[in-house]
Formats: structure tokens, sequence, C-alpha cells
């Protein structure tokens, strides 16, 4: 009989501890989780410190709109901070201070400053202004003169020693009255012009009665006598500086200029 009793109490015993090992184990099984992903990492983020102040920061631009390939100054002012940067290829700047840049297109400067107390961020603009190639107004006299050096206003040529308009020369001032009258209000001047031959005071006089007729045939086809000034140079500007006769029938002539 106590043999029985002790058997029974001995597996009573044996059950308990079964029965305490697997409750072990099972709560062991709950308490173990897989690790976290490498990719959900989390940073540590520096909070501002309510110990110290923001920091404030300043930044302008004089002037705010240039010409392209002109300068502007940047300035700049900062407190409580401990690190200072400007954007646009600037960098790292001193807390107080002031740069001269010629951005070559408009640009935004943004300056970025940091301290134990937190951060704080000021922009200005440089508006850079490329100004248009400059619009080139051509006057009458500007037209009237390349009508001159292009050959379209002709000189009129003389024979030795006269002051009489040939068939061909009367042609020439038609046609350059005609042109004349498509700029009525520029003043001609016509040049009386002479070979070297002859005496200085004679050749003056002639070439007063070459610019004289010329002048007067022009108001005779419609010229506008106003418009039209007659002077004499003589023998002082010659065409051709030679000494023969191909240099003397250039420098008998009537030559046309304007009064400016």
């Amino acid at each position: 009989m106590k043999k029985n009793c002790r058997v029974r109490k001995l597996s009573v015993g044996i059950s308990f501890c079964l029965l305490f090992f697997v409750s072990a184990c099972s709560k062991r099984s709950v308490e173990i989780t897989p690790s976290s992903s490498p990719s959900q990492q989390t940073r540590s983020v520096s909070l501002p410190d309510p110990d110290h102040p923001s920091p404030t920061v300043e930044i302008t631009a004089s002037p705010s709109t240039i010409n392209i390939g002109s300068q502007a100054t940047l300035r700049w002012k900062s407190t409580d901070s401990s690190s200072l940067m400007i954007d646009s290829g600037v960098g790292n700047i001193s807390e107080v201070g002031s740069l001269v840049i010629s951005p070559r297109e408009s640009t935004t400067y943004t300056v970025t400053a940091k301290g134990p107390g937190g951060e704080a961020v000021s922009s200005t603009r440089v508006t850079v202004v490329v100004n248009p190639e400059p619009v080139m107004v051509q006057t009458d006299i500007d037209n009237l003169q390349q009508a001159i050096d292009s050959g379209k206003i002709q000189p009129v040529f003389f024979d030795y020693d006269k002051a009489t308009l040939t068939r061909e020369a009367k042609g020439i001032l038609q046609e350059n009255a005609r042109i004349f009258l498509q700029f009525s209000n520029v003043e001609i001047v016509i040049e009386g012009h002479s070979d070297e031959r002859g005496t200085e005071e004679y050749n003056l006089a002639l070439g007063d009665r070459r610019a004289e007729i010329a002048r007067n045939y022009l108001i005779e086809i419609g010229g506008d006598a106003n418009q039209l000034e007659s002077l004499s140079f003589g023998e002082e500007r010659p065409f051709s500086s030679g000494h023969d006769e191909r240099s003397w029938r250039l420098n008998r002539r009537v030559h046309f200029t304007i009064q400016r």
C-alpha cells in the first residue's frame, strides 16, 4: 500500500515537471522575433537646443538688376549662427560680409545659417538684363551720303577752260536731281573744281562758274534753290594728283557733297 502511494507521488512529480518545462518552452518561443530589415534603419535628428537662441540671417543685393557684364554686391549679416553658406557657387562665408559678383544670367542667392538654436534662411535675386543690339536709324543725310559714296550721285566733267554743260553732263544732272528731290530737307553743296593749269585766282573763278551753271540747270529742271549751294575750290582739291591730260580731265569737274 505504501509502495503504491510512493509511486503515485513520483508520477505526479514527474508530470508537474513536464508541464513546467513545456510551459517555459512555449513562452520562450513567443519572445523570439525576427530582426528588422536593413532598409528600415532610422536616422537620428538633432533638434534645436532650447537653451540657445535661434539664428537670424539676412542677405541683400545692390543693385538687384544689372546689365550683362556688370557687377552687383551681395551683403549679409547673421546672429547666433555657427556656420553660414551661400548657394549658387559661393560657398561658406563669415557671419557678416559682402561679395562682388558678376552673374551671366539672373540668379537667386540663398544663404543658410545654422547654429545650436536651429536654422535660418534668407534669399535675394539678381536680375541680369541682356541689352538688345542697338537699332541703327538712318537719316536722310545718311541715305544721301550713301548714294554719293556708292556712285548713284555722279560728278559732272568739263572741257578745258570751259564752264558749259555737255549733253552727257545734263543727263547726269537730271538723274542726280531725281535723287536730290527724295531728300529735299538735306542741303547739297555743288563744288566747282579745275585742273592745275592757270593762276589760282583764275581757277577759283572758273570753278565758281562751273558750280553755278550746274546749280542753275538743277533749278531749271525742278530742283529746290534753297537746297542747292554752289562753292568753288579751284585747283585745291584734285581728284587725281597726276600732271597729265588724264588727271587734268578728272579734275575739271563739279562734285556734290552734303552740307553738315
